[in-house]
């Protein structure tokens, strides 16, 4: 199951457990399960700390196993063989039924060690979904701290009775006590909060008392990443309030154009921007979503920021990195419909959608790619592009024409998402030429239409272009004096990562710039650059555990 090398890594990283580990599996004579007792078994060799036991429990989905300790029976449970992106899962949970620390705020632990009330959490989950792990994790470890909450990661392949029985079409996709918790990236702390209803007010009280910032990020992505860098090393007191950091990189699968970084992931990216940010002493504020700006009464005064939950953050400059979204198609039927057949990650929904027709909004780069993915999946795709001709890189079309499930339609308007009111059962689009409305009978709809950026709440108070972005200069300086911005949010043509990386870096040394012109910053001991880190294929999980 697992190669020498994979199982060198593994063993290694299980000298980490302090405590013994049981894997008590529940199996048939299928061959899921035949796959799954190897796996195992490759586990237990790894560590002398672990043992299997089979047992025939007939009220447990099978194959699955539960992973914890001797004479207890509760820990996580997966369904499945959590193998791909889920075996970063699996590594962190044996690890933390084992008595290995979490590296998560102490503070959020000892919240989530004492909530009160009985929680029984089942994420759905596909072996080729990149923000299913972030729920899988937050919960499993939720339910090693605290033993009135269990969880059971189920893969969608394995059990597609249910996931047909429970009508799911996108993951990852949560029940709590058999209700429908939530869908798609979720954080532990955001996970917490919907569960333990005083958090929101006392993380609330928390914020207003931090004392004003120098610099104040608004934003987690790339441009928030690189601005808390460069503001650190300026020695000043230096914020980041972001909604989730990592941003919509945490939503791409390859990135293979960052200079310097051959290939990686988006949720590995993101990671390692967190973590050079955490190198220096900048104070992040994760799961925080902007809601109004409010600008300085006097120059070199305060600007403000003010928070969803009610929170207000000052600082004496603000750098607004808040990214973009995907677009929408804004027909009818796409709202009603959104996660019943709509979406919008092919990556992780598409296995969903096996053997089914689908079809793919917009003939860019991220729709053609799209198209080409699923195409190995699905029965067929249909790709209905509103322009004349597909605009993406001509080795993409190519390949996407070679495929022999696939229909290329140019000149379509898509007019509305059909339904049976459960679910898609079509679309409906108007060919641009002839004026002709057609529909098509399919059962997924996968939208790829760009993006819109994120600068709602600034409306009325910073200038945006007609297009909803931040107008900024060569300096990255906005409308309001103290204000700048950077990245996929404003004027700078070129929605890239190294893009936005670099004119994060740009805000921040303008914003230091405007400091020492008309204040003096609050100068601050700046730390020694972090110890570099090791490994390379368990890249996650160092981020996590270490």
């Amino acid at each position: 199951m697992l190669d020498d090398t994979l199982k060198a890594q593994l063993k290694a990283y299980l000298e980490r457990l302090q405590k013994p580990v049981e894997l008590v599996a529940t199996l048939d004579d299928g061959a899921t399960s035949n796959e799954l007792r190897e796996l195992l078994n490759d586990i237990r060799a790894q560590s002398d700390k672990i043992t299997v036991v089979e047992k025939n429990d007939a009220d447990v989905r099978k194959p699955s196993f539960l992973i914890t300790n001797p004479g207890t029976d509760t820990g996580v449970r997966f369904a499945g063989v959590p193998l791909g992106h889920e075996f970063t899962s699996l590594v962190l949970a044996l690890l933390q039924v084992g008595g290995h620390p979490s590296k998560e705020a102490a503070d959020l632990l000892e919240q989530v060690k004492s909530l009160d009330g009985d929680f029984h959490f089942e994420t759905y989950y596909s072996l080729s979904c990149h923000n299913c792990p972030d729920v899988v994790q937050a919960l499993n470890l939720m339910s090693v701290l605290n033993p009135r909450i269990t969880h059971t990661a189920i893969d969608g392949g394995v059990f597609r009775e249910e996931i047909e029985r429970n009508e799911i079409m996108g993951v990852p996709t949560v029940f709590l006590n058999g209700k429908h918790f939530g869908q798609g990236r979720m954080e532990l702390g955001e996970i917490v909060a919907k569960i333990d209803s005083g958090a929101t007010k006392r993380e609330a009280a928390k914020l207003n008392a931090k004392e004003a910032f120098d610099v104040l990020i608004v934003g987690g992505g790339p441009a928030g990443a690189a601005a808390a860098v460069y503001a650190a090393r300026k020695g000043i007191r230096t914020g980041v309030a972001a909604e989730r950091f990592g941003g919509q990189v945490l939503d791409t699968l390859d990135i293979e154009n960052y200079i310097s970084i051959s290939k990686t992931d988006g949720p590995k990216f993101a990671a390692a921007l967190e973590q050079h940010v955490r190198d220096y002493e900048v104070d992040i504020m994760n799961l925080q979503r902007a809601q109004a700006l409010k600008p300085a009464a006097s120059e070199g005064g305060l600007i403000e920021v003010l928070l969803e939950n009610g929170a207000t953050l000052r600082s004496k400059s603000v750098i607004v990195s808040t990214g973009a979204r995907w677009r929408n198609m804004n027909v009818p039927g796409e709202e009603q419909y959104r996660t019943k057949g709509v979406t919008y990650c092919p990556h992780c929904d598409g296995p969903l959608f096996k053997g089914k027709a689908v079809a793919v909004i917009g003939g860019g780069n991220s729709g053609v790619e799209a198209a080409i993915d699923l195409a190995g999946v699905v029965k067929h795709v249909t790709l209905l592009e509103f322009a004349p001709e597909l605009k993406a890189d001509a080795v993409l079309q190519r390949k996407l024409k070679s495929l022999p499930n696939v229909d290329i339609i140019v000149n379509a308007q898509t007019t509305e998402v059909n339904g049976d009111g459960q679910r898609v059962t079509g679309i409906t689009y108007k060919d641009r030429v002839g004026g002709e409305v057609r529909q098509l009978a399919l059962e997924g709809i996968f939208v790829q239409i760009g993006l819109l950026p994120n600068t709602d709440w600034l409306k009325g108070t910073v200038e945006l272009s007609k297009f909803g972005e931040v107008v900024v200069d060569a300096h990255g300086r906005t409308s309001v004096p103290g204000v700048f911005a950077a990245g996929d949010c404003t004027t700078v043509p070129y929605k890239q990562i190294v893009i936005a990386a670099g004119d994060g870096a740009k805000a921040a040394l303008s914003a230091f710039d405007h400091l020492i012109r008309v204040s003096a910053p609050h100068k601050r001991a700046r730390p020694p650059p972090a110890a570099g880190h090791f490994g390379a294929l368990f890249f996650c999980v160092l981020q996590i555990v270490d």
